[in-house]
């Protein structure tokens, strides 16, 4: 479980929660434009953009769940199990990644998601894991800077590349359901509810927000995804950094289950480890926890972006308070 949003407000932020019920040792990584990485199919990359987000290292690799480089391209890998489908063969004259490849490729070599979309025309992601030991996880992708946001999917029936209006991608089903589904809920209103049938019978409303009466409420990637969707749609879009900031976290937490309200087959917890969002404008990463809901933010811009090593900062785990 997942949520990724895409919102322009003046500048562009894109974030995401991050579900899970157990932690993998993610932690913010800046990657410099001169830190080495090596594909499996593809020619290196000795030098490419810098980007700074949420990865876990392993063998001295950023396996990057989300990230944004300097030039304000973005993306983020969410959860796709049962309808991802990677290559066992490479393709002769087309792109060949292991999907975990494939955002510091996009990352290191696209300024802008133009570029990101040209790229990916010619995708082939291959089933080939980091190690033995590391399973390859079933993924899809949003991809996106302050001109839009695409999807992308690997599938049996290839590699898909959708337009997404919405701005918001969850997990399965694919993603021509999701925006299908959202034909089901156009009568959603952010407006006081009116209805002939109260008229007539004299009943009279009560409170606000019978308007979204019928909004999802559970945290299943459809539910979730209309949720997103709707949310986006209506949320005021606030002036000044902190103010947007915190209401994009705001739009986060609407879809982030609470520890202990989803539980997995083995009957352990999962629930969102962390949310993020980065002002992909000005190259300034936000971030929280489930421990700790204070908000930290890491600038690619105040560090040495122009280094061959990366920066891990870990995540502050621990609940803190501001006495006044």
């Amino acid at each position: 479980m997942c949520t990724a949003i895409a919102m322009k407000n003046g500048d562009f932020y894109f974030g995401r929660t991050l579900d899970l019920d157990a932690a993998f040792g993610e932690r913010v990584v800046i990657t410099p434009r001169n830190f080495g990485f090596w594909f499996r199919m593809e020619p290196p990359q000795r030098h490419h953009y810098a980007m700074l987000g949420m990865a876990t290292v392993i063998d001295g690799y950023p396996l990057y769940a989300e990230a944004v480089n300097e030039c304000g391209l973005c993306a983020a890998g969410l959860n796709f199990p049962g309808n991802a489908y990677y290559s066992e063969a490479a393709e002769e004259g087309n792109l060949n990644l292991a999907p975990y490849e494939l955002i510091p490729y996009l990352l290191g070599t696209c300024a802008n998601l133009s570029e990101a979309k040209s790229v990916l025309q010619d995708l082939n992601l291959m089933e080939l894991p980091f190690r033995k030991d590391i399973p390859l996880t079933p993924l899809h992708w949003l991809i996106a800077d302050q001109s839009g946001a695409v999807v992308v999917e690997s599938t049996a029936c290839g590699v898909r590349i959708y337009d997404d209006p919405a701005g918001v991608l969850t997990n399965n089903p694919p993603f021509g359901f999701h925006l299908q589904n959202l034909s089901h809920f156009g009568n959603l209103t952010a407006k006081p509810a009116k209805s002939e049938f109260l008229d007539e019978s004299g009943a009279e409303t009560f409170g606000l927000g019978l308007g979204c009466h019928g909004l999802p409420g559970d945290y299943s990637s459809t539910s979730r995804f209309v949720r997103a969707a709707w949310l986006l749609k209506h949320t005021v879009r606030e002036t000044g950094e902190g103010r947007c900031v915190a209401q994009f976290f705001h739009l986060l937490s609407a879809v982030s289950p609470v520890k202990g309200s989803v539980l997995t087959k083995s009957g352990k917890c999962h629930y969102t480890l962390y949310s993020c969002c980065a002002n992909a404008s000005r190259g300034v990463f936000y971030f929280r926890t489930c421990e700790n809901p204070e908000i930290y933010a890491v600038d690619l811009h105040s560090h040495d972006t122009d280094g061959n090593e990366l920066t891990e900062i870990p995540l502050p785990r621990e609940t803190e308070f501001r006495f006044l």
